[in-house]
């Protein structure tokens, strides 16, 4: 709603200096001066007096500084009050979405979910899908996010102290990198694997692919299983560039173009479903209700 430029502005201020503002800004200081310029050029006034001392304001930025805060602070309070005013209203959804929590399943059967709730609209928020991020969405489900879709098991939902709605015991495929020699093939068998460097989340992530993880390792000790920390974009890129094997799911077969999701004889499923609050708002548990009704759950 206000011109981004003012936080510059008021960084700048602070710091009496473009290079400690663009460190604090984690931006260059070329495109901090770019900036200011441009905010000067539109208002059409000096707003710093520039000396080989540093920077300080002339009397018109001292008269902007504090009103930009002002400026600033209004127009997040506006933004609140906005969202405030929209969930009150309508019957609004805001799912999370990242490459690892896709939605495409959802919009698929938005036809048969909107005639169950024509008046609940989506809103997506796009988040990076790091630790961090998480901890933060899933503990504070309702909040800024209502609901997310994702792979879990029970101590989960007790560690992030969030619901979910299970849609299905999704199978667990393979994604397999294009100019891999088992490409070609729509179906592996277990012994498509031998020789090959197959990567598994750490052990403790999740209770079913523990499972499948000792079975291959009592079962099957000619795959070598390579671990890594968190589904995120680089190990699907790791996958890809040292022609490994990985685990996926058929909901990620689009997350990485070089890499093919070819399902697999065994029998190993982990569950999919749909994070929510405990308690969730009236809204998103009618659409759950919806979503119930449409997977015939």
């Amino acid at each position: 709603m206000y011109n981004p430029q003012l936080e510059t502005f008021l960084r700048v201020a602070d710091a009496g200096s473009f290079n400690k503002a663009a460190e604090e800004l984690f931006i260059t200081p070329p495109a901090v001066i770019k900036q200011i310029t441009s905010l000067e050029a539109s208002l059409d006034i000096q707003l710093f007096h520039r000396s080989h001392r540093g920077l300080t304001l002339t009397e018109a930025g001292k008269s902007l500084y504090q009103d930009a805060k002002y400026i600033i602070q209004y127009c997040k309070e506006s933004e609140v009050r906005a969202r405030n005013a929209e969930q009150k209203d309508g019957q609004l959804i805001r799912i999370g979405v990242s490459p690892m929590t896709p939605v495409q399943f959802l919009m698929d059967l938005w036809p048969r979910l909107h005639a169950l709730c024509p008046d609940i609209r989506f809103h997506l928020v796009n988040y990076e899908n790091s630790a961090e991020n998480a901890r933060e969405i899933l503990t504070n489900l309702g909040k800024n996010i209502d609901i997310v879709a994702g792979l879990y098991d029970a101590d989960f939902l007790e560690h992030y102290q969030c619901a979910a709605l299970e849609l299905s015991r999704t199978p667990i495929a393979c994604a397999v990198p294009l100019n891999h020699r088992l490409a070609e093939k729509h179906v592996l068998s277990v012994k498509d694997l031998y020789g090959e460097r197959f990567m598994l989340i750490r052990r403790g992530w999740n209770q079913y692919l523990d499972i499948m993880r000792d079975e291959l390792w009592k079962n099957h000790p000619q795959i070598k299983i390579v671990d890594f920390e968190r589904f995120n974009l680089n190990v699907f890129n790791q996958c890809e560039s040292e022609n490994n094997i990985m685990m996926t799911i058929d909901n990620w077969k689009n997350v990485h173009p070089m890499l093919k999701s070819i399902p697999i004889r065994w029998n190993y499923t982990i569950p999919f479903g749909i994070f929510h609050a405990p308690e969730p708002s009236e809204t998103v548990w009618r659409f759950l209700e919806a979503v119930k009704t449409v997977f015939e759950l």
